[in-house]
């Protein structure tokens, strides 16, 4: 009988301590980094927020939702249509946080945090969109640099204005991607491809006018080599006339120059024994000599 009573009071006693664990539990709560905890009881909001850390004594009847207060990125596309009435797809970043410290706020107010997002952030961030689109001229100005940084500013401006009263602090908006009509698209490459078209056919034709530049000043060249040689070939034809002009003078003004040179042929002649000489008129004082090269054979 006694074992039997000490076995139910280590029961007992097990099961108390077990209670006042599960009840000593309840009176604490652990927040994660970067979270913020919003307490409710009987379905009414606790007006404080929980920041980061361990709380010590809490309600044990609380019961929790956890914010995420960290930097976050929502991932957006809109199609947004400008002056000339085309639809250009943007796809933008915007960075923001929870504010903590309205989380309470926000949770009595919209819900959890991806409720307040999906109902306060995207539809006032497609809104800008259309709004600053409707400033843009044409589709294809999407692309210009000062576009694009005017647009983020606005983008930014507008929904911290929007956003910040209900609890959410954007810190930027960043344009990610631009897609523009297709057939915008196709104008572009096929401008583009007519362009290259007319830098190859500029250079064809630079290539076409270095070659001739070359051909003419090769036959510039030739031209003044060929100008040279016929000034080369005057002056020597010249030289050969007057030489020539100046034997006929000596020979008209000095009629022994004839008798000279035919004596010097006569040498010439001498030194072939087979050569024969005839003269005609001997009894002239300057016979002229006919030469015989050899009997025939």
């Amino acid at each position: 009988m006694a074992g039997s009573s000490a076995q139910k009071n280590f029961v007992f006693i097990i099961i108390g301590v077990g209670l006042l664990l599960l009840i000593g539990m309840n009176f604490y709560k652990t927040i994660p980094p970067g979270r913020v905890g919003v307490a409710t009881i009987f379905g009414n909001v606790v007006p404080e927020g929980y920041s980061q850390g361990i709380h010590i004594p809490v309600n044990p009847l609380y019961r929790w939702t956890m914010f995420d207060a960290r930097e976050r990125t929502h991932l957006e596309s809109a199609s947004v249509p400008s002056q000339d009435q085309l639809q250009t797809k943007l796809d933008v970043s915007v960075q923001y946080r929870i504010n903590g410290t309205m989380a309470p706020i926000i949770l009595e107010q919209t819900g959890d945090a991806e409720t307040a997002v999906r109902v306060h952030l995207i539809p006032k961030l497609r809104s800008l969109l259309r709004e600053q689109g409707k400033s843009i001229k044409r589709a294809e100005d999407f692309f210009k640099e000062e576009t694009q940084e005017t647009l983020q500013i606005a983008l930014t401006e507008g929904l911290k204005e929007y956003l910040l009263p209900k609890g959410i602090d954007v810190s930027a908006v960043l344009i990610r991607d631009i897609s523009l009509p297709p057939f915008i698209v196709e104008a572009i490459e096929k401008k583009k491809e007519r362009e290259q078209a007319v830098e190859q056919e500029r250079a064809e034709l630079e290539r076409v006018r270095t070659e001739l530049q070359q051909h003419v000043a090769r036959a510039a060249a030739g031209r003044e080599a060929a100008e040279e040689e016929a000034a080369r070939k005057r002056i020597l034809a010249d030289a050969q006339a007057y030489e020539i002009t100046q034997i006929n003078k000596a020979t008209a003004q000095n009629p022994a120059y004839i008798q000279l040179q035919s004596l010097e042929a006569l040498k010439a002649i001498s030194k072939d024994p087979a050569s024969k000489i005839y003269f005609m008129d001997g009894s002239s004082p300057s016979p002229l000599p006919l030469m015989h090269l050899g009997d025939k054979q």
